[in-house]
């Protein structure tokens, strides 16, 4: 039996293994390009922001059905109202602090910056945030995260001050609250609508000096006057979770 030679060529054997090969190519190449569309897919899927809350659904003249007061006289202090386009919540408030707050869980890795608008439209008289006798605004913004059962959540709180420079850093509750004055004094039209955009995970971790990132419970708002026995009165609409 003669040896076969270790260089000899099959053409039909080399054909079959080009065509093996050409065909594992395309296998690969297209479940690259199915796996590439799908990831482009899911992330066009995913929004720029997520709604919190625009009282789109809440009824005009009553307090928002899926928000709780932490003492029941705050549902005579906000109420949903309405103007041309736009539903939000009125705060209108004599001589209280009562707080009202949604509960909203969200992903604040992805969705790190607060988003919403606020107006001013008018002041405590005498408030001052810097002083226990006097810490009224006319508004506040809170990010909650979860903490304790006795104690309650940790909190950013953003307020609009009429007096308190803005970027003063202050903390109350024991701490537990670190409150940043994002506005200062009037605005520069009275009754216009201000947007702010903050990234609360940055000054969460910032203020709290932690590393990892919370996860939030929900948001609240306060329009205070129990400290200065004055009045106040403003407005909140439009709260989203957005990407930076």
């Amino acid at each position: 039996m003669a040896l076969a030679d270790p260089d000899s060529f099959d053409e039909t054997s080399a054909a079959a293994g080009r065509g093996g090969r050409t065909t594992r190519q395309l296998s690969l190449i297209a479940a690259t390009s199915l796996a590439f569309a799908t990831l482009l897919t899911n992330t066009a899927a995913q929004p720029d922001c997520q709604t919190i809350e625009d009282f789109s659904k809440a009824k005009v003249g009553e307090f928002p059905a899926d928000w709780k007061p932490r003492k029941d006289s705050g549902k005579d202090i906000y109420k949903v109202a309405e103007e041309p386009g736009l539903r939000f919540l009125h705060a209108a408030v004599r001589g209280l602090g009562v707080q009202a707050a949604k509960e909203h869980e969200w992903d604040l890795g992805a969705y790190p910056v607060l988003v919403w608008s606020w107006r001013p439209l008018a002041f405590p008289k005498g408030g001052d945030e810097r002083e226990s006798k006097t810490n009224d605004s006319v508004l506040a913004v809170y990010m909650l995260v979860p903490y304790s059962r006795f104690a309650g959540p940790k909190a950013v709180k953003y307020v609009w001050s009429e007096k308190v420079p803005l970027g003063t850093r202050l903390n109350s509750n024991m701490g537990l609250t670190q409150v940043r004055v994002l506005r200062s004094g009037a605005p520069e039209k009275k009754g216009e609508w201000v947007e702010e955009r903050v990234n609360v995970r940055d000054d969460y971790t910032k203020y709290f000096d932690v590393n990892e990132t919370p996860k939030p419970a929900g948001i609240a708002v306060l329009t205070d006057s129990d400290d200065t026995g004055s009045t106040a009165q403003g407005d909140y609409a439009n709260f989203r979770a957005c990407r930076p």
